[in-house]
């Protein structure tokens, strides 16, 4: 098949969306398919600031939400004209990765399904893009339906996702959890020596490495807060953060008002190749999501790289991170939001560093046998042909 993925938002960009179509992209081209991505990234950037960017920013100044509204509705036309631009090459079938997109999909004929990455709205409003209950989130709530009834087929990434679908737009979905390229992430830890030096962490550092956006479903406050605890007993524990967002602003404000500066470390946004080296210079990763407005971690692709790449997870208990780690046996779940048990939890993979290699190893031989990419690529196909058949 010909297939287009296609996406409102930038491509390649530092997030699980991203990183989602590549790796189907190379699970799907593995299978002998041809696939192409077009994004936002791909529309000049003259016009992207002209028309998308500035006006948005101004209009968010007149009310909030009005801005991320006009935004959205101009990147769906200009990635329909893009759409309609790249027909001559015969593509079978579009899978959409947002509802805007799906709208601009459908707009060409082009048979299309849609993959469900979250709850649009309420996301927009845990961001404070949007005033929870007001015309904006309503139209996004709107613009979300039409999407979910217009498609042929949705593919959502949990299965609290497929219910929401069934539940705001009366669409059955089928679920097809996050997945990653376990030949790309897997374990390197005979590397770690050698990466350490690479980015300066020095070798006898307890790393504590948090590959997240930092946004509030993330939760990536939590950590900051917890690491006070363990430095009193591990005072060469290093925490690390890989990722930039809205809540960058209160972790510096946690980091000078506990005087960590020495013991934090804020990377910003990280190529996708470095996360990995990160994982294989890193003690422990952290994945310390929480519920905001309604949101749910996903099956965090964060996560699934964890325990793919030999590092011993700890997760807190909400959303798809309940359907993927299993307490105690291949990463540890601590209650979102609870400082103490995050602390705790850090404290013992210090303390048993044999039995955190025991969790890393079940948690690698899961990934290989439950959520390899080329395994997700074939529930994909079998779902782009029952489209395709509709």
């Amino acid at each position: 098949m010909k297939i287009l993925i296609a996406t409102a938002y930038d491509y390649p960009h530092a997030g699980g969306l991203s990183t989602h179509v590549t790796t189907l992209k190379a699970g799907l081209e593995a299978r002998g398919h041809e696939v192409d991505v077009l994004s936002f990234t791909n529309v000049p950037p003259v016009m992207r600031k002209l028309y998308a960017q500035g006006p948005s920013f101004v209009l968010n100044k007149m009310k909030k939400g009005k801005g991320i509204i006009w935004s959205h509705n101009v990147r769906k036309k200009m990635l329909q004209a893009l759409i309609e631009k790249n027909k001559g090459k015969n593509y079978d079938i579009i899978n959409a990765q947002d509802p805007f997109t799906t709208l601009a999909a459908l707009e060409t004929s082009i048979p299309t399904v849609s993959t469900v990455h979250g709850y649009m709205t309420f996301e927009s409003v845990s961001k404070g893009s949007i005033e929870e209950g007001s015309q904006e989130a309503a139209y996004m709530k709107e613009i979300e339906i039409k999407a979910y009834k217009g498609t042929r087929k949705i593919i959502t990434v949990d299965t609290r996702l497929k219910e929401y679908v069934k539940d705001v737009a009366g669409v059955d979905a089928t679920a097809i959890r996050n997945f990653i390229d376990i030949h790309n992430f897997k374990p390197d830890k005979d590397k770690k020596e050698e990466l350490r030096k690479k980015y300066g962490v020095a070798l006898d550092d307890q790393v504590i490495f948090v590959p997240r956006r930092l946004t509030r479903k993330n939760g990536v406050i939590y950590p900051a807060l917890a690491l006070p605890k363990v430095l009193k007993q591990y005072p060469k524990a290093h925490l690390i953060y890989a990722g930039s967002g809205e809540a960058l602003s209160e972790i510096k404000q946690i980091v000078e008002e506990k005087n960590l500066g020495e013991r934090v470390t804020l990377l910003g946004a990280v190529p996708h190749d470095q996360v990995k080296e990160y994982f294989a210079l890193s003690d422990i990763v952290l994945v310390p999501s929480v519920h905001s407005a309604g949101v749910e971690e996903a099956t965090s692709i964060s996560a699934l790289e964890a325990m793919g790449s030999g590092s011993p997870l700890i997760a807190c208990a909400v959303g798809g991170l309940k359907e993927i780690v299993n307490h105690e046996e291949d990463g540890i779940l601590v209650e979102e939001k609870s400082v103490e048990q995050l602390s705790d939890a850090i404290l013992y993979y210090f303390e048993n560093p044999e039995i955190g290699q025991q969790f890393a190893d079940k948690a690698r031989t899961k990934i290989e046998e439950e959520y390899s990419h080329l395994a997700a690529a074939e529930k994909y196909e079998s779902i782009y042909l029952s489209a395709l058949e509709k």
